[in-house]
């Protein structure tokens, strides 16, 4: 699936994975200037239908690409060309949040996280396109595999341009899905970190809760890359290099009926395949202090998420989406005590998790109730994500499945909170064996 969209546009250098092109440059086989050209070429051939760029200034990115060329190298990310999504500070590119009430605004610094890669040596490519502060209606970006089928939401143009061999690597972000949907959606290797496993200083409008940072790519090897270099560490060895049997729980979750034949079929096919390979895999259910959780995620996603948009509700209401509207008149009128106990009881969630990660290194669950659905306007449904997004722990969505319609469906690895390695090694050695 993805070699048909690598034969429509122009095709070069913007093919490479991340890995690939970090070790060209660093050997001299290329540079970042012809890399980054043949991705601008993309772009302008292609983006005008899909629209997964906010921003892009081909002249600067060339700029960048140069300077990179002339300089010594920083590291692995040196001369990579990498999309940040447009809900991130960047001091010298327009940052909008998706809202027509940003129009043109730039910031006068970048978020931890944008900075972090300016150090490393990345090119930014520009800014990909996201839904109005991250909520879930969307924006207009186009499913690369299928112009009539959702990319999924918000981090939907970091998703696309890496889909659609624009750059290699992207930054999404998750309140509730919005990382592990989209690239499962697209067809790529998306990765959300635990809460605070990836800086996010710097980031406006944060709902503290639930904001986590996250990467799109086209391999595994490129999320590790990426997120070492975030992190100033080492890539992640794979899992089973020393000999471990990865320890896999299958969790269909209490939305389970809500899970499409695709992606029934998605999950007990990668159970079959991973146990045949040697892994330990039972099933798990989720406990019992899980019932009512997806209400707590409601009452806290609203309570901050009004809080973090308070000026623009207060200043700019008209101007804003209805799913933003309606859902500060929700979060408005909790009673007094709500959010405390909704954050209570996902606490007690995370408690009773780790009890059930104690003889298990990683959860597989879904990615998605199925493949992408044929509706541009509609919400998404994020109804195996938010609960993870909840829990603080990291995800990656593998993209190792096909639906009905020939739409990438993904499976995905889920760890407890601060195991963001175990998860990219047992992502890697996952990904080897269904793919």
């Amino acid at each position: 699936m993805m070699a048909e969209l690598a034969n429509k546009g122009p095709a070069g250098l913007n093919l490479l994975t991340a890995h690939e092109a970090s070790a060209k440059l660093a050997a001299g086989d290329i540079t970042s200037e012809a890399l980054v050209t043949d991705c601008l070429a993309r772009i302008a051939a292609r983006d005008p239908e899909i629209g997964a760029w906010a921003h892009v200034d081909a002249d600067y990115a060339l700029e960048q690409a140069r300077a990179c060329d002339g300089s010594e190298r920083r590291g692995p990310l040196h001369g990579v060309p990498v999309g940040i999504k447009d809900i991130l500070d960047t001091h010298d590119m327009p940052t909008e949040y998706g809202s027509i009430i940003h129009k043109g605004h730039r910031p006068d610094k970048d978020s931890a996280c944008v900075a972090i890669l300016r150090s490393a040596g990345a090119v930014i490519l520009g800014k990909t396109s996201t839904t109005e502060f991250a909520s879930p209606v969307p924006a207009g970006v186009k499913n690369p595999h299928d112009f009539t089928r959702s990319p999924g939401v918000s981090s939907s143009g970091s998703a696309a341009a890496v889909a659609d061999y624009m750059v290699p690597l992207a930054l999404g972000t998750q309140t509730g899905g919005s990382v592990i949907l989209p690239a499962a959606n697209c067809g790529v290797f998306g990765f959300k970190a635990s809460l605070t496993g990836l800086n996010r200083a710097g980031i406006r409008h944060l709902r503290p809760t639930l904001d986590t940072l996250g990467i799109l790519s086209r391999h595994m090897d490129d999320i590790a890359l990426m997120r070492a270099a975030m992190m100033k560490n080492a890539v992640p060895r794979e899992f089973g290099s020393h000999g471990e049997v990865l320890r896999v729980g299958v969790c269909r979750t209490f939305n389970w009926d809500q899970a499409a034949p695709e992606a029934v079929t998605a999950l007990e096919s990668a159970a079959d395949t991973l146990s045949r390979a040697g892994a330990e895999v039972n099933d798990v259910e989720l406990p019992a202090v899980f019932d009512g959780i997806e209400e707590s995620f409601r009452i806290i996603s609203s309570t901050e998420g009004r809080n973090a948009i308070a000026h623009e509700l207060e200043s700019h209401f008209d101007k804003l989406n209805l799913w933003i509207q309606e859902g500060a008149a929700a979060g408005s009128g909790w009673a007094d005590g709500e959010y405390e106990e909704a954050l209570a009881h996902a606490a007690a969630c995370r408690t009773s998790l780790r009890a059930l990660f104690a003889s298990r290194d990683v959860l597989l669950t879904p990615s998605t109730t199925g493949e992408a659905p044929d509706d541009l306007v509609g919400n998404s449904n994020a109804a195996f994500n938010r609960t993870w997004t909840l829990m603080h722990g990291p995800c990656v969505t593998i993209p190792a499945y096909t639906g009905p319609n020939l739409m990438p469906v993904g499976v995905q690895i889920v760890g407890p909170p601060g195991t963001g390695d175990t998860v990219i090694n047992a992502g890697a050695w996952v990904a080897r064996q269904i793919m």
